[in-house]
């Protein structure tokens, strides 16, 4: 029997490899990455739509490193797209090797990002991953080179596809073939790709040595973040849910403050804070709250470990901090 194992995102390319590769009779599994960048769920869904087995790596070392340091640079944003799809070929080409799987397949098509999966871009992440002649691209293949399973007769090379381009009339024709009724529009999903995000994640990057930890960067997906002047940095609250799931961060070794005497945000800080931009993150938060004439605003601090304490600060003119704001 021959096995595979391909790369599953769930878009529908990736669902279309599978079902051609399927069609000769070759069992296959999908195999997907997780990050603070990007999620399975939409792998886990097209997993159970196509019944088969999928497995979930872990990924965010491996981003988080190549963010710090592309060798082949970044795309639009902060994406280093080539190295991190070499970077996954490599880490599913270990996990072939492991589980002893024949090759590895994608849903990549020829020349339908031009940056990306140009023939070049489609060398490049074979030879860097090192899974040169193990790495199958069915949806383009007979537009490729052949792979040693085709060599050898593993996979029938004819019966593989030829589709090139950004034209998506030949998949939608497998779409009907093979009967598929959900599937994503095409989109990028990563969080890479999205500048509102990336100006916080460089900024994280630049106030941290090394390699930031993942709950960090996770907690970037708050929209609300500043930079204070002494280099302390506070997330805060936009609505009921932030304000409940900032609070929970106390039990994860982060510093909170809420206001006591107004209705207003909660915000966690981020590392180390000194007492000045603690007393500005009470100041914000202060203005950000029902605070109506009121000027003497009572803001409690609640350490990771250690009694809590109460602050009184003057709410910050908003043209003061708006600046900070990443």
């Amino acid at each position: 029997m021959v096995r595979g194992i391909s790369l599953l995102s769930g878009g529908l390319d990736s669902m279309l490899a599978i079902c051609l590769l399927r069609e000769q009779g070759i069992e296959m599994e999908g195999v997907v990455f997780k990050s603070p960048f990007f999620g399975t769920a939409s792998a886990e869904k097209a997993a159970q739509q196509l019944g088969v087995k999928l497995h979930i790596l872990d990924f965010s070392q491996d981003i988080l490193s190549l963010v710090r340091n592309p060798p082949h640079g970044f795309g639009g944003a902060m994406n280093p797209c080539i190295d991190c799809h070499a970077a996954m070929i490599r880490r599913a080409g270990e996990f072939m090797r492991e589980g002893g799987y024949d090759f590895v397949s994608t849903g990549e098509v020829l020349n339908q990002r031009p940056m990306s999966q140009n023939r070049k871009s489609l060398d490049t992440v074979a030879k860097s991953s090192g899974l040169e002649g193990f790495l199958l691209r069915p949806l383009s293949a007979q537009l490729l080179d052949p792979t040693v399973p085709e060599e050898d007769g593993r996979i029938d090379r004819s019966r593989l596809g030829a589709i090139s381009g950004r034209n998506r009339q030949p998949q939608m024709e497998l779409v009907r073939r093979y009967g598929l009724k959900e599937y994503p529009s095409p989109a990028g999903g990563c969080l890479l790709t999205e500048k509102g995000f990336c100006r916080k994640l460089r900024d994280l990057f630049d106030h941290t040595e090394g390699i930031p930890p993942v709950a960090d960067v996770e907690l970037l997906r708050f929209s609300r973040q500043f930079r204070l002047p002494g280099g302390g940095r506070i997330i805060v609250g936009r609505n009921r849910m932030d304000n409940l799931t900032l609070k929970g961060l106390q039990k994860e070794g982060r510093l909170i403050l809420h206001t006591v005497n107004i209705p207003g945000p909660t915000a966690a800080v981020l590392g180390e804070i000194s007492q000045a931009d603690l007393l500005l993150a009470a100041s914000i938060i202060s203005d950000y709250g029902d605070k109506g004439a009121l000027t003497d605003i009572i803001v409690r601090v609640i350490p990771p470990q250690g009694e809590s304490y109460e602050v009184t600060v003057n709410p910050l003119a908003r043209e003061t901090y708006q600046p900070w704001m990443l």
